[in-house]
């Protein structure tokens, strides 16, 4: 479902397209893959989206790959996770140009979400960049453009509360709402997985000729990769009711139940998808949790 990329090498500016490059970051790991993308739209006066991490090396890679006499207009943000967000900053600062994002790292959260932050719930280690700030709001829909580039903003929440998208003619920015190594990790109290799927709805219905992830290689069987992921989240939530199906259970039990085959390392990220199907699994009734929703209640098919 990608173009093939043998080895993506960090810091050298590769063109995608007329109009189109990318940076990839020094930042891989297991939940980034190779590191995060960060392009650059148009020539001369240049948008940025995703600046990615408050590295100084990938800083000074990215101010390298403009050409003489280009500059950065607009610096976009999919969503405030540090590796997207955290550069944006430092990059402002240096360049004059604005910072443009949905909101706040907490913006679009839904009223259980918030609810449950109020509890206590945090963050599972996917980064939120509780600092982050944009100059200027997006609205969902909204127009953006420079002299050879226009965006549409599209909200599409579910990996992040704040997440957007950017759709560039037939194709679009998906951030790390559609990637095409992995699923989408949707960690509450940020992470909504009935946000989500709408979302992921959504993006397949533009039909667009491709996706450029925050994550990845760019994705060219786009309707198939967002039926795969539709289909994987379907796939988990039917195995989550059959083992309620023997009884009532916990988040950890479930996990270890379902997630037999995942390292270590990863059950802490594997938990926290599971709890996102089990409150929407809660909110759709059903499923009931015990004494009240949580990420340590017992939870029962209804």
């Amino acid at each position: 479902m990608n173009m093939a990329e043998q080895s993506p090498v960090a810091g050298e500016p590769l063109v995608l397209e007329p109009g189109l490059r990318r940076i990839l970051a020094p930042n891989p790991s297991p939940m980034a893959l190779h590191g995060t993308n960060t392009y650059f739209l148009g020539e001369g006066d240049v948008a940025i989206i995703d600046p990615g991490p408050a590295m100084p090396e990938h800083l000074g890679a990215i101010q390298h790959a403009l050409n003489k006499g280009e500059r950065f207009t607009h610096i976009l943000v999919t969503h405030a996770h540090l590796d997207h967000s955290g550069l944006a900053p430092l990059l402002a600062e240096q360049t004059g140009a604005p910072v443009l994002a949905r909101g706040n790292a907490f913006a679009g959260r839904s009223e259980t979400m918030r609810a449950l932050a109020r509890q206590g719930l945090s963050g599972g280690g996917e980064g939120l960049d509780n600092g982050f700030r944009a100059d200027v709001l997006l609205a969902d829909g909204e127009i953006v453009g420079g002299n050879d580039w226009t965006l549409q903003v599209l909200h599409t929440p579910g990996h992040a509360a704040n997440h957007v998208s950017f759709r560039w003619g037939d194709t679009v920015f998906t951030g790390d709402t559609v990637m095409g190594w992995a699923s989408t990790l949707v960690s509450p109290p940020d992470g909504d997985l009935s946000a989500f799927m709408r979302s992921v709805e959504r993006i397949k219905a533009l039909d667009s000729r491709v996706f450029y992830p925050g994550h990845g290689s760019p994705i060219t069987e786009t309707n198939a990769r967002c039926e795969w992921l539709l289909a994987h989240r379907r796939q988990r939530e039917e195995e989550i009711l059959l083992e309620l199906s023997n009884g009532s259970a916990t988040v950890a039990a479930l996990t270890a139940a379902i997630y037999v085959d995942t390292p270590p390392a990863l059950l802490p990220a594997a938990e926290r998808n599971v709890f996102a199907h089990l409150i929407d699994l809660v909110e759709r009734k059903q499923a009931h949790a015990h004494p009240s929703l949580s990420i340590s209640a017992r939870f029962h098919r209804v």
